[in-house]
Parts: C-alpha cells; structure tokens; sequence
C-alpha cells in the first residue's frame, strides 16, 4: 500500500459529521449519493442490491442493513468532509452512541411518509448529550405518503420545536421533483445522470405564499441572533442573505435552531443541497469551542483547542479487526499532529503505543499517510488501546473523558461444536469484546457454559454469524436469556470474621459493613469509614476487591447485584495473620450475609415497546402486550396506521415478531429498545430462582 500526502485542509475547510437515523430511513443510500456527487466512486451502490460500499460486511449486504459505523472521507467546495454512516438498529446503539462523541455535527435523517420514528428519537437523544449541532434531512418525499409538512410537524412535536424548514418541496410523492432554496427564494431540479445536474427553475405561482410565510418565519427566528437583526426585521427591513446565512450558521452552531432539508436520495433529489447544507451550517473543528481534558493522575482541568501547533491529544473511538491489517483504531485528533512511526502515551493505561502506520479509511479501503493533523479522523494499525482511551504527547501526559455504553440486556449459551472449535472461540470473542463494549462474557463456573451478553436479539444473531465467517468457530446456541440483576431494599449492619488457623501462620481478616439501596441506576459505591486504623490501609483495597467479587454473583439467583451502597465501618486486624487475601474472603462473606438480610429482590430489564399497526388490529395488539404484564402508555395516529406505546419486560417479548406477524396478517410492525430495570414480580420471581437452581 503506497503512502499518499494527506492534502491539508485549513481547520475551518473540514467537517466531521455522522449521518444517524432510525433503520431504514436511508442512511446508506444518502452516504452513497454523497460519495457519488463528491466523485469519490463511480458508479452508486444500492442497499437493496447489496452493492452499498458503506456496508461492506456481508451480514450487512445480505440484510440490507448497516451494522458497522462506517467511516470516509470526500470533498465538497473545496472542503474536506468526513463522514461516519451509523446503524440505524437500536441493537447497535453504542456505534452511534461511540461516533457522536466524537463528531462535531449531525445530519438526522427521516422517513418523509412515517416522520419521528422510535430511533430517531433516541439518536436524536444521544447529539444532544453530545451537544451534538445537527441539520434535518426528510428523507423518501418522493414515496407514497411522503408528506414533507407532517414530517416537520412530527418533528417538532417529539424532539426540537427549534427545527425551521431552509427548503420546501415542490410536488408530492412520485410528483416530487424539486427543492425550493427559502433563503434564497429560488427552486432547483435535478436532472441528468443521476441527478447531477442541478438547474435553476421558477417558484411555482401557487407555492409563492406558502414561500413567504416559512421564509417570514425563518427569518424571524434569525434576527434573535444579534440586535442589529433585530432592529432591522422590527424596522421591516430587508436582511441580505448573506446575513441570514451567517445568523443560521451560528444559531445552528448553538444548537438554538435545526435547519430542516428535503429531498429523496434513492430519486436523486436534493443531495447536493444538503452538502451545501453541511459546509455553510455545520460547525468545522475551530467552531466547536475549547475541550477540556484533566491531566494525568490529577483532577486539574486542562483546555485543549483544535490547535496543529497545540500538543497531540486524539480519543480511540472504535476498534475493528479488518482481515487484511489486523486491528484496527479509529481515533479523532482534537489537538497537535502525529507522524506515521512516532510514539505516543495512552494516557489511560499510562504506556507507550507506536503509530506505525496511519491509514484514512474508506469504508473497509484503506488509504496510508505520512501525518494527521488535529480536527481529523484516522486509524492506526496494531494498537494495543481499548474503546475510549487517550492518544497523547508523552511529553504533556493529559486524558479525555471516556465514552459511556449501555448495559446489555439479553444473554445467550454459546457452546463450541468440537475440541478445535473451543479453543478457536476463546481468541474470536476476545477480538469481539475488544470491538463491542456492549458485550460481555460470563462463564459459568459449574456448568462451564459460556453465556455472551448483547443489546438484542439481532445483536447476538451477528455475533454468532461472524463467528463463523470470519474465524470458521461452529457454536450450538441456547435459548435467549435475559440479562437479570438483584438489589436490596433496606438498610442493613453485618459483622463477618475469617479465622483459619493450620499450622504455621494463619489467616485472619474482621469486617463490619454497612449495606444500604441507592436510587435505581445509581450503581455501586463504596466507603472507607474506618476511624483510628482499626483496619491498616494496605488492607482496605482487598476488602473493596471482597465486596466487588460478591456482587458479581446475588444470593436470589446468582445474577449481578446494582444500586447499594457499602460503607466500611470497622473491623479489627492480627499483626501476623491478616493479609489482603483474608480481608478480601472476610468483606465478600459479609456482603453475601448483608444481602440476604436486606430484603434482596430481582429485577428485569423493561423495554419500550412501539407497535405501528393498522386500526382494525388495534384491540388484538393492546389484549396481547396486556397479556406480557406490558403497561401501556398510549396510542396515536400516524398517516393511516395506529402507534400503540407500551413498556414490556424483555423475557415477555421474545418471539414476538412472529406472534404480531401472525395477529395482523403480517401488516404490523414493531420497534423496542432497552427504557430501564424494575423489580420481577414474586410469582415471576420464585420461578426463575427455582430455573437456576435447577
């Protein structure tokens, strides 16, 4: 692979943006356009026929969805975009979740006929916890029950009453042809091959009013941006556009307004004025403000700004295992530049990693270069760094803020075919562990099961697939299991000793805990109350490691304990026979004696349910999620099907695509995603303790 020079782009040339949304509202035949347009490919992939360059894996191809967020690189009047395209699936959550935190804009798409879906809120949800500035994008207007209007509205409703329509669309469903520009008051088609000709034709007469109001309201929103606006639209001045462009610019920059596009990518309409979109509104590094990281070992803030001249500090997002050059990380460089073959500090495990190379990414091709500058999105080859670590100047050791992932909810006994296949499936599921932060692995010590932990259902499916495909490991699967957790619900004081006396020296360790719930969510905490050196320090780590070890496994049905709060309140010491190890058995014991004193219970995962069904299977869909033990929140119109909301445990709802297909002449649809724990009611309860008892 040559080495090329990466062409720098000034700072304020580059944007990195992802493009997010619910499944199925276009993602990948929208990145595709772009990479069209942008003349970086030739020809345009099409998802349903599998030919997508962005999904390159072939569990993607084969279900036309994306799995993997895929990271490139292409250009736009004269600027450097790079693009993250993310699953839409709520299974994959944490690739949207791990590319917000490292982008400094969004393009949310949506389906013009079906407007908010489920997914859009929860992506939507996660930029702005990011503080993420994202553009509106209704997507598949030229679809029948596209309405660019009701989008808008559903859009306001459900997410930012800030969003403001830039465009309109001329014509409706297979009629829709043309965008109109409402700050320029001009119209545009879009002809040629693939839509590439962009020609500028008159405001039909009857869409003039309609022009007027949107832009007046638009406008109106713009002049809040400074006071000479202001006083300019009181005075019923006309604002020059290029004052407008500069105000819509900076409030979307503020997240104070959301610019809403419309087009239909798989008809080649209104592509080319989004990139416009991208470049004119959306923030480039310099924009985004200072970050502000902590030295190492130190709680003293540092802020960094996307400076070349600055010291190095980049953040690895993401790892893949690409079957032609190992390991791959993707890192975002917010700070300094790096050179192919220097040495930087991973400031969060405090050791030295090698750049040998950096690569850019295109999709799954890859690209080698000499350098990367701050503002820009790489990857490296051969790492050895895990999701949400710090690359940084050894000489200016300094740590970022790491990257949270939800929980997983549901679990699954993978067992090896054969002798060969089992000590195959160690080293893949470690590749995959490395890759995936919402999985986990338990063993199961006295069934040696294996059991993998996921976000869903689809989840673990791809995980068994890739398996296959990728390291030849044949697995025999169990039956879905949900991810269980216990907690207590009172306060409780527990006294525990661990004497073993056997010749020589002996062991000795003496705790007094207290045990106490904490609100749900909350998690885990433990405190070091001990006064006058009842218990020496050196000890106190051993008691902590105790008390962790035990809440891996609760006294109700062996599943991990969440939401208490320990406090060491005593205890006494040998001055020969305790040690760390003793400490450590003497806190794990008090934990297990704690826990089954405080009223210790189960809880479930509990899902949001959304079913889209047509009217006349309203009832039958409402008795059935009833019938889980679902709560449900309520029904709503959209276009001519019903939406009916519920909160369903999840070990109700396996099975359930086939139940609903079955209940509505397959004419319904459904979307879940993980909402919060609550407690398993006790007839349920003393069922699955008994189940893993057995």
């Amino acid at each position: 692979m040559a080495k090329t020079e990466n062409k720098k782009y000034p700072l304020e040339k580059i944007r990195n943006i992802g493009i997010i949304a619910h499944i199925d509202a276009g993602k990948t035949t929208t990145t595709e356009r772009v990479l069209f347009y942008t003349g970086k490919s030739h020809k345009i992939g099409e998802v349903h026929e599998g030919e997508a360059q962005m999904d390159w894996m072939d569990q993607e191809r084969e279900r036309g969805i994306t799995i993997q967020s895929a990271a490139t690189t292409c250009f736009w009047n004269n600027h450097r975009i790079n693009i993250i395209d993310t699953p839409g699936h709520v299974d994959f959550t944490a690739e949207v979740e791990r590319s917000l935190r490292v982008l400094d804009g969004g393009v949310v798409l949506f389906d013009g006929s079906a407007g908010v879906e489920p997914q859009s809120e929860t992506v939507w949800r996660q930029a702005e916890k990011y503080n993420v500035p994202l553009l509106c994008f209704v997507n598949k207007l030229d679809k029948i029950g596209g309405d660019f209007l009701m989008s808008l509205d559903s859009i306001r409703d459900r997410l930012s009453t800030e969003a403001y329509p830039v465009q309109l669309p001329i014509g409706k469903e297979g009629d829709f042809k043309a965008v109109i520009d409402l700050i320029e008051r001009k119209a545009y088609t879009f002809t040629g091959k693939l839509g590439s000709e962009i020609n500028e034709i008159p405001i039909p007469e009857d869409m003039k009013a309609q022009v007027e109001e949107h832009r007046a309201n638009l406008v109106e929103k713009l002049a809040e941006s400074s006071d000479e606006m202001i006083e300019k639209f009181l005075n019923g001045e006309e604002i020059p556009n290029e004052e407008l462009v500069k105000a819509l610019r900076e409030m979307t920059i503020k997240t104070q307004i959301y610019p809403v596009f419309a087009g239909a990518a798989l008809a080649n309409v209104g592509v080319q004025k989004l990139l416009d979109g991208v470049v004119a509104y959306l923030p480039s590094p310099k924009d985004v403000g200072e970050i502000v990281a902590h030295r190492q070992f130190s709680e003293d803030e540092v802020t960094l700004s996307s400076e070349e001249d600055g010291p190095f500090v980049a953040l690895a997002f993401k790892l893949q295992t690409d079957p032609y050059v190992g390991r791959l990380t993707y890192f975002r460089v917010y700070s300094g530049s790096a050179d192919a073959g220097s040495y930087v500090l991973n400031s969060t495990q405090d050791k030295k990693e090698r750049l040998g190379r950096i690569i850019l990414m295109h999709a799954n091709k890859r690209e080698e270069i000499e350098q990367i500058h701050a503002g820009e999105i790489g990857a490296a080859v051969g790492l050895e760094v895990q999701t949400g670590d710090t690359l940084c100047d050894p000489d200016e050791p300094i740590v970022l803020d790491s990257i949270t992932f939800a929980e997983p909810v549901i679990g699954l006994v993978v067992e090896p075919k054969t002798k060969a296949d089992r000590d195959k499936l160690g080293k893949a599921l470690k590749k995959f562990l490395d890759e995936d932060p919402t999985l986990k692995i338990k063993s199961d010590a006295e069934t040696s099961q294996t059991i993998l932990y996921g976000m869903g259902e689809l989840h673990l499916e791809i995980i068994v697939d890739r398996l296959k495909r990728e390291f030849g490991v044949e697995v025999v699967t169990g039956k879905p299991q949900v991810a269980y957790r216990e907690t207590i619900k009172r306060k409780v004081e527990q006294e525990n000793k661990y004497v073993r006396q056997s010749g020589g020296r002996g062991q000795y360790g003496h705790v007094v805990i207290e045990m106490e719930p904490r609100e749900p969510g909350e998690g885990y905490e433990f405190e070091d109350q001990i006064k006058g050196g009842a218990i020496p320090k050196e000890f106190i780590p051993g008691v902590e490691k105790g008390i962790k070890e035990a809440m891996e496994s609760g006294v109700v049905a062996g599943y991990p304990v969440v939401d208490v709060k320990v406090n060491l309140v005593d205890g006494s010491f040998h001055e020969v026979d305790s040690s760390e190890m003793a400490f450590k058995i003497a806190a794990s014991e008090a934990f297990k004696k704690a826990q089954r004193k405080a009223n210790p219970h189960l809880l479930e995962p509990i899902m949001d349910v959304e079913v889209i069904t047509p009217d006349e299977f309203m009832g039958d869909v409402i008795g059935n999620l009833s019938g889980k033990r679902g709560k449900i929140e309520g029904t709503e119109k959209r276009g001519q099907a019903t939406v009916v909301k519920a909160e369903v445990p999840l070990a109700e709802m396996f099975g359930y695509a086939t139940v609903l297909r079955g209940m509505t002449q397959g004419r319904a649809s459904f979307t879940m995603e993980p909402s919060h724990y609550a407690e398993v009611p006790s007839n349920v309860a003393d069922e699955i303790s008994a189940g893993e008892a057995k």
